[in-house]
């Protein structure tokens, strides 16, 4: 709730990547809660409209202006709030607009996951073009052409074919994207003038037309599949607490209106883990629950998914699993073979030898053995009984890793945890292969001792030298057809 006297200014930096904004504190007094895709992307192809709902009683004035780097600067300012949100029919409409404004953001994250995407399948339309033009020209005077030649140039037209049907279902999702901004502008512009007109008679009206247009909504973006990282942007500096080494990280699993983030500080000798009901309550220090765990951790690698705390015991290669709703470990097992107690650590130390990570696929253990020779062992886990489902054997010493983490079944590995940090190493589970690959990112506070990606937020939590950060990531990926849909 903002106050009469408050004039906040966004910095929109035109990127096509998603940017998981803070919260800042503008006031003692003050806490002004952003979602994590509030982003302004403007392409050749698509322009989002941002349409900020606030409160169902909160109008805005909006001014912009360019500053010298050419970034977006937008300044708003928020009227004193009236009391009106007190009437049912009004609270009713509040949460209708907030509905709306969830649509609104989903939308976004959809528009900011396909851009790329749709320039990279433009290039190659153009590239079918060309490689039509000349495979018609090879088969009418193939007599003249050598067989081997006019071999490989067929192999190339036929593996850039498949791309035909992607690139259409790429327009058709665009036009789909531009439909859904256009009838959310309609009905948030329809449920203000209710509410300042006072009457609520066309709420149920209105209240399945939005149903609808979320359910075509979450049906367009379940087509999205798997991606591979592309570029690490940031760090968005959320806080700076606690100690050098620690972990923070929210539930991937959770809805998206739900924002809980669970907070560990140091890598051995502790046992208190913190709970916060959302970032702004993380940012303020504002604590919710304090879990006291019965087994201290080692490391900083620990993960919540689907409502259960993962973390290695101490002085051991035993993975705890401990429901956060019950406040009790629901079941531990030894992880075979695994080197523990800075026998295999990343770089930094720290008892890092065993680091547990989610992402689109599960629950993963990432880790070192003798028989491997102390290089990195990949395993996917049962996250109930924390089983070994499958494992894969790289070639990467654990020891010269500086951090990790999973994104759609490929690890990805940084080769130093300093300055000049980029990743360095990615291993597919899914093809049993590896590459090296450059994709620098900014160390900017000299000592990275986490890094975990979040499947829901598209982002990488890390732990900067005692600074609590956020990176956006850019992911390569495909929009499945309707017939693989």
């Amino acid at each position: 709730i903002l106050t009469p006297i408050l004039t906040l200014t966004l910095t929109l930096t035109l990127t096509p990547t998603l940017t998981p904004t803070l919260t800042p504190t503008l006031t003692p007094i003050l806490t002004l809660t952003l979602t994590p895709i509030l982003t302004l992307t403007l392409t050749p192809i698509l322009t989002l409209i941002l349409t900020p709902i606030l409160t169902p009683i909160l109008t805005l004035t909006l001014t912009s202006a360019q500053d010298a780097d050419g970034r977006c600067v937008c300044t708003v300012v928020a009227p004193e709030q009236n009391l009106c949100s007190r009437d049912a029919k009004g609270r009713r409409l509040k949460r209708l607009l907030e509905k709306v404004q969830n649509m609104t953001q989903s939308i976004q994250i959809l528009n900011l996951r396909t851009q790329r995407d749709f320039q990279y399948i433009m290039r190659m339309e153009n590239q079918i073009k060309g490689l039509r033009s000349r495979f018609r020209q090879v088969e009418s005077d193939r007599r003249t052409h050598v067989s081997k030649n006019f071999q490989e140039l067929k192999g190339k037209m036929a593996s850039l074919q498949p791309l035909i049907p992607v690139l259409e279902q790429y327009k058709t999702d665009t036009r789909l994207v531009s439909q859904f901004q256009e009838e959310i502008r309609i009905l948030s512009a329809v449920l203000m003038g209710i509410q300042e007109e006072g009457g609520a008679d066309d709420y149920e009206e209105l209240r399945p037309r939005v149903l609808k247009l979320e359910t075509r909504l979450h049906s367009c973006m379940n087509k999205l599949t798997c991606g591979q990282l592309m570029k690490i942007s940031g760090p968005l500096t959320v806080k700076t607490s606690g100690t050098r080494f620690g972990a923070w990280m929210s539930d991937p699993q959770e809805p998206l209106q739900n924002n809980r983030v669970w907070y560990m500080d140091r890598y051995t000798n502790n046992k208190i883990v913190k709970e916060f009901k959302s970032l702004s309550d993380f940012v303020a220090g504002v604590e919710s629950r304090t879990y006291n765990l019965p087994f201290k951790w080692a490391g900083t690698n620990h993960v919540v998914f689907n409502g259960s705390l993962y973390y290695n015991k101490m002085q051991s290669n035993i993975i705890v699993r401990y429901s956060l709703e019950t406040g009790r470990v629901v079941t531990q097992r030894a992880l075979q073979s695994a080197g523990f107690h800075n026998v295999y650590p990343y770089t930094w130390g720290g008892f890092s030898d065993i680091d547990l990570m989610t992402d689109e696929l599960g629950l993963w253990a990432v880790y070192a053995t003798n028989q491997n020779a102390g290089n990195i062992v990949v395993s996917k886990l049962d996250p109930e009984t924390l089983q070994i489902l499958n494992t894969w054997n790289t070639e990467y010493s654990k020891r010269n890793a500086g951090e990790s983490f999973m994104i759609c079944g490929t690890l990805y590995v940084t080769n130093s945890h300093l300055t000049g940090a980029k990743v360095y190493y990615a291993y597919s589970t899914k093809t049993s292969t590896y590459q090296y690959i450059d994709i620098p990112f900014h160390n900017q506070y000299f000592h990275l001792s986490m890094l975990d990606y979040n499947a829901r937020d598209r982002a990488l939590y890390g732990w900067n030298n005692g600074h609590q950060v956020l990176f956006n990531v850019t992911l390569f990926h495909l929009i499945k057809t309707e017939e693989e849909s």
